[in-house]
């Protein structure tokens, strides 16, 4: 520490020397020593680096002087609070100084030590006594008036201070705003400009009393209305206000929105355009507020757009030579009505964006207007008119399925349909715009091109002739800019990719010139998306000849295949292209394809290229033109099987692709020999794993190929490591879906190829063997069933063996019977068992079972055996389960698998008999007899709706609750996530089921929410329209009801039982799922309502939501952040409760699992810009850091979040 005091007073000596030099390396040697973190001053060296840094900031050398500044920030840093003080006291009296430039280095060194003090939450005492130091002194500079360049520095870091710290300031909040007020009337318009960005920052911390006063003020001047120039900056500042603080200014736009389009009426260009951008503020910020004014902003906007006295607009819709230099011919510097153009387009931007719910309101009125503005002759407000059609055309992009799917189920006009109408309107307009001279209009076009595609697939089929001589110009255009080019390529393949090939064939030989002219441009951005756009304008293949154009896309492509010192991405879209070229044209190219392939064979032994020529040659070897690839298979497959044990999971599953591929169509050739399969299936063992099931399913579907198409290849694999993992993964519990089904398909494919030793007895001991040897059970129910379904494979691939599947032995241990119940099970249903006498018998008798896991497969095994035969076994089921009331569960489970499993068809007579059954029993008082009875009549309803759903609907009127509570969760059962012929019917009556939510019972009210929550998640059409009068009832059951909290006592101690918290767990679910499927017919002010008292409530309710407000978040954050600090108390109490010390382990688990949950809520409302400007927030935020485990919680959390947004950006 002596040498660093030493070394210090030595440059301090040197800051003295009257040779500018010496004092300018002194100053940088003295910031360099202060920026590090071991340097520690005594308090004599922090005395007199501190006085000689502000002696510096006079020096007669400027560049001395930039140097003293810089060094103030580290310096704030290193030294004691009261140093601070006099660093901040010279510099305020310097600034009210006469010497400009010492005005001017004070003012920078202010900027400076607040930039550097440490932030409003973290709660620091330095920050707080500097900021109340320097208001005072800045208060009283601005109110001088004296000299109007102090008055400006004042504000400036006046403005500076309240954006950084304005929470410290909450005292002097009041003489801040009635210093300020007096400026927005000054005569020079930059000062009112600062205090207006002063008023800005001080709204989002000062209390409601401060805010008030300041609204009041606006308004009461805005009424008065003295002269223009002041009104300009009061609506100037309203809109300021607006923009930081909507979420409070939104009480009283009743008040403001009349004065502002009353003044929007005045003959004033400047103040149209500043009352504009207010509407613009108010829509972004206060969304809920503005509402009942959007349609009269819309209607001046509109008025607005076209708002262009100075200049005459021809009928361009009947000129058809539209000249190109329109604009040249005029030019009036004074005319400021373009800016009043620009802000009615960025409203009306603002609407479309923040209006989801008007959006056919918007195509009737909105639309036609913007596309008729895009001949505007002023280039920034045209780029504006594109932008706000541009955001119109993204709030049409359907959302999710059910908007554009047939099923959606909406009545009238969706928007989709109004924009198709609307485009030959759209194209006509954009055709002109095409052949600008502007680029960055052409660049407009394109985006809106892409973004129309987008949005509606093949919607310019009819119009490609007027697009494509647009397109090509702009390819070919000397003027174009790379960026322009590569707009232009974007759009091009974004059409072909989505509009029918037959609409590009007249058009090939005209877009290929300028394409092989972009494949060669130096620039590889262009090159790359070039090739992109040739590999998808190879599949046009046009019913004319190709040759003439073949030779010069193939020698472009070659070309850019053959470099090698060329970029990452051009590399590998041109293998892919040339791969598109072979697979499409390769019939063409008989010269050329030798060397090609053996160029695809190098680029396969290249690490950073293998990938994407496994691809290609995947693509080649599917190509229905049977292309030769003999020259490189002897090298191209052992290759390709040594990727099989890399690392690259991509390239393991592309690899498997293409060698199934290579396999189906090389098979009569000889060109796959039986040493290439060798190879392969030396590396498969390790791929059949649980670990991967996708690979595993890979696997399996090239060994069904196999053996298919080289069956002598199968000898080996007996006894070998691949079936002995066939093996293990059948027992695995994770095996199911694509995977399973690969595996059966496997073992049918290989039992009827008769290889010996893999015959249909030999595969069965293998895969039973295990479970007869009675060594161990298996781990898993799962690994019965996969069993099960693997014998039942095999049995229909050899019906003549017949299933030898063992249940009546008396030394059959029950892991036995429950194998061989379910292999009955699988087996029949495929093959019709009636002809087993003693079979039902054999099932009655299992049902007695002492094994739950035997009895439950008895029932599967019945109800599935039943499917193979109904005349037989089904009146067999209904007569057990009348008169075996024991064994009714058991029964009604085999009835729901014969339901759920018939044919349509094969059921229709035995209906009637099944429902008056069903019916019987739908009100049992067991739950889980009911839940089957409910499951069956569902699935019964879907085989005859038209009869069967007005019955259940007349079940409503039930005495009974169980039977009412039965009938609606069978309605749950009829809702599926894919189209079905129940749906109109259901869409109709689903209103008079969903009534149950009003219904007295409990129970019922609870199937009921379970019923609309499926609904809303897999078919949100059919409850959209009914949303106004389920949502108060659905509201309704979020409440904590007293009445149904009660008391029990146990032994000596009392537990509060509470029966309705599983109704309002089921309503908070619901609640949910709509904000996925339905948000834009929420209020969601009322929602948040509700969340809000969710955030107060039980356990499980607290974080579903939590869960809600995250997502909120990221849906609605202007919404949100008008209610932060509402939302904030609830987070802090839940993130500060102690756990008593006595508690049970679950208490303190459950409590940090909350604070988790709430902390994640907490990160989430942090991600909405100018959350942590609000007091409360601040105050939280500060709390966070100063409490060590929240601390821990709140960082862990950010680092997650940071990453998921990484992986989801590389993954996109």
């Amino acid at each position: 520490m002596a040498s660093a005091s030493y070394h210090i007073s030595n440059l301090l000596e040197k800051m003295t020397s009257s040779d500018k030099d010496f004092r300018f390396m002194a100053t940088n040697d003295l910031m360099t020593e202060l920026q590090k973190d071991s340097i520690k001053l005594d308090d004599d060296s922090e005395r007199k680096v501190v006085k000689m840094i502000l002696k510096l900031l006079e020096d007669k050398n400027g560049e001395v002087q930039n140097l003293a500044v810089k060094c103030l920030g580290p310096l704030v840093s290193k030294v004691k609070e009261y140093q601070v003080e006099t660093i901040v006291d010279t510099l305020c009296t310097n600034m009210l100084s006469d010497k400009e430039q010492l005005r001017d280095i004070s003012s920078i060194g202010l900027k400076t030590v607040i930039g550097e003090l440490p932030p409003a939450s973290s709660g620091s005492a330095l920050a707080a006594s500097v900021c109340k130091k320097i208001t005072g002194r800045l208060t009283s500079a601005i109110a001088k008036q004296e000299d109007v360049s102090v008055q400006l520095e004042a504000l400036d870091i006046m403005a500076d201070m309240l954006c950084r710290q304005g929470g410290l300031l909450v005292n002097f909040h009041p003489s801040i705003l009635s210093c300020l007020l007096p400026q927005l009337t000054s005569p020079r318009l930059a000062v009112r400009k600062r205090t207006i960005m002063a008023l800005g920052h001080l709204v989002m911390s000062c209390c409601n009393l401060v805010f008030i006063d300041l609204i009041e003020h606006l308004l009461a001047e805005l009424g008065r209305n003295d002269n223009m120039s002041t009104t300009r900056t009061y609506i100037q500042c309203t809109a300021a206000i607006s923009r930081q603080a909507g979420h409070r200014i939104g009480t009283y736009l009743e008040k403001i929105i009349p004065l502002v389009v009353k003044f929007c009426n005045v003959d004033d260009d400047e103040l149209r355009e500043y009352c504009i951008q207010a509407f613009e503020s108010f829509i972004r910020r206060c969304p809920k507020e503005v509402y009942p004014h959007v349609s009269t902003v819309i209607s001046l906007c509109l008025r607005y757009l076209t708002y262009d006295p100075n200049y005459n607009y021809d009928d361009e819709d009947e000129d058809d030579n539209y000249s190109d230099d329109y604009s040249d011919d005029y030019s009036d510097d004074d005319d400021m009505s373009w800016k009043v153009r620009r802000a009615s387009a960025k409203c009306l931007d603002a609407v479309v964006a923040s209006r989801h719910e008007m959006l056919p309101e918007f195509y009737r009125s909105v639309s036609p207007a913007l596309v008729a503005r895009f001949k505007e002759r002023e280039e920034n407000v045209k780029a504006d008119v594109f932008h706000a059609f541009l955001s119109l055309l993204k709030q049409t992009r359907p959302a999710q399925a059910w908007l554009n799917d047939p099923d959606a189920m909406e009545q009238g006009e969706t928007p989709l349909t109004m924009l198709q109408n609307q485009v030959p309107m759209i194209v006509k307009a954009l055709h002109r715009q095409l052949k600008e001279k502007s680029v960055k209009t052409r660049q407009c076009c394109f985006n809106m091109l892409t973004e129309l595609v987008t949005v509606l697939p093949g919607a310019l089929t009819t119009h490609i002739p007027v697009l494509i001589p647009g397109i090509i110009f702009s390819l070919n255009d000397k003027s174009s800019s790379s960026n322009l080019k590569i707009d232009a390529l974007a759009c091009l393949y974004v059409v072909l990719c989505n509009h029918p090939a037959t609409a590009f064939h007249p058009h090939v030989s005209a877009l290929v010139p300028p394409l092989v002219a972009c494949v060669g441009d130096p620039f590889y951005k262009i090159t790359s998306e070039a090739l992109l756009v040739t590999q998808q304008l190879v599949k046009v293949r046009p019913d004319f000849d190709p040759s003439p154009y073949i030779d010069d896309v193939f020698n472009c492509t070659i070309k850019r295949l053959k470099a090698a010192d060329i970029d990452q991405e051009v590399k590998e879209r041109a293998i892919s292209c040339m791969g598109q070229i072979i697979c499409n044209l390769g019939d063409h190219l008989p010269n050329e394809l030798p060397g090609t392939l053996l160029i695809f064979l190098e680029r396969l032994k290249n690490e950073i290229t293998r990938l994407t020529t496994v691809k290609a040659l995947t693509l080649i070897a599917g190509s229905r033109l049977s292309i030769d690839l003999r020259p490189v298979l002897p090298d191209a497959v052992p290759i390709l099987a040594s990727f099989l044990r890399k690392n690259q999971r991509a390239l393991k599953l592309c690899t498997l692709a293409a060698l199934d591929i290579l396999l189906r169509n090389y098979r009569y050739l000889s060109a796959v020999t039986p040493a290439m399969v060798d190879a392969v299936l030396a590396e498969l063992p390790p791929l059949i794993s649980e670990s991967d099931m996708h690979v595993s399913q890979m696997a399996l579907s090239f060994l069904s190929t196999l053996a298919h198409t080289h069956p002598s290849a199968l000898g080996q694999l007996s006894g070998g490591a691949i079936l002995s993992q066939l093996i293990v993964l059948v027992r695995s519990p994770l095996l199911q879906g694509g995977a399973l089904a690969a595996m059966l398909d496997f073992y049918k494919a290989l039992v009827t190829t008769e290889t010996a030793g893999l015959g249909y007895m030999d595969v069965l001991r293998m895969l039973t063997g295990p479970v007869y040897a009675q060594s161990s059970a298996l781990g898993h129910k799962q690994a019965y069933c996969s069993i099960a379904k693997c014998v039942a494979a095999l049995t229909t691939a050899c019906p003549r063996e017949g299933p030898a599947v063992d249940v009546k032995n008396s030394r059959s241990t029950d892991s036995i019977r429950l194998l061989a119940l379910l292999s009955l099970g699988e087996v029949g249903h495929h093959v019709d068992l009636s002809s087993q006498p003693e079979l039902k018998t054999v099932i009655l008798d299992a049902f007695s079972s002492t094994s739950e896991e035997v009895k439950s497969a008895a029932s599967y095994a019945l109800g599935s055996i039943a499917v193979g035969n109904l005349p037989e076994y089904l009146p067999f089921v209904l007569q057990e389960i009348s008169s075996q009331p024991k064994r009714q569960y058991l029964l009604l489970h085999s009835l729901k698998e014969i339901i759920g499993s018939s044919t349509v068809a094969g059921l229709k007579p035995y209906v009637e008999s099944v429902w008056t059954l069903l019916l019987k029993h739908c009100e049992c008082q067991e739950e889980g007899t009911r839940n089957v009875v409910a499951e069956c009549l569902g699935k019964l309803t879907l085989i005859d709706p038209e009869t069967l759903l007005p019955r259940l609907k007349g079940y409503l009127l039930s005495g009974s609750s169980y039977a009412r509570s039965s009938v609606v969760t069978a309605v749950k059962f009829t809702i599926s996530d894919q189209p079905q012929p129940i749906d109109p019917l259901l869409k109709n009556s689903i209103g008079d089921f969903l009534k149950t939510l009003e219904d007295p019972d409990l129970n019922v009210r609870r199937v009921a929410l379970v019923t609309f929550n499926s609904a809303a998640h897999n078919k949100p059409s059919l409850i959209r329209e009914l949303l106004d009068t389920i949502l108060p009832h659905l509201y309704n059951e979020t409440r904590v009801r007293k009445e149904l909290i009660r008391e029990v006592e146990m032994g000596p101690f009392k537990h509060t039982v509470d029966d309705g918290l599983d109704l309002r767990k089921a309503a908070f679910e619901c609640m949910y799922t709509l904000l996925d499927s339905c948000l834009d017919r929420i209020d969601i002010f009322t929602f948040l309502n509700h969340v809000e008292d969710g955030l107060k409530d039980h356990y499980d309710i607290k974080m579903l939501t939590f869960l809600m407000l995250a997502r909120l978040s990221c849906l609605c954050s202007s919404a949100v952040l008008q209610r932060l600090d509402r939302l904030v108390e609830p987070l802090r109490a839940t993130c500060t409760t102690k756990v008593k010390a006595n508690s049970v382990k679950q208490e303190f688990e459950k409590q940090d699992e909350l604070k988790r949950s709430a902390m994640r809520a907490v990160v989430a409302l942090l991600g909405i810009p100018e959350a942590e400007k609000s007091p409360l927030m601040a105050e939280f935020q500060s709390q966070i850091a100063s409490n060590q485990e929240l601390a821990a919680i709140f960082d862990s959390i950010q680092r997650d979040s940071t990453s998921a947004n990484m992986e989801s950006m590389d993954t996109s």
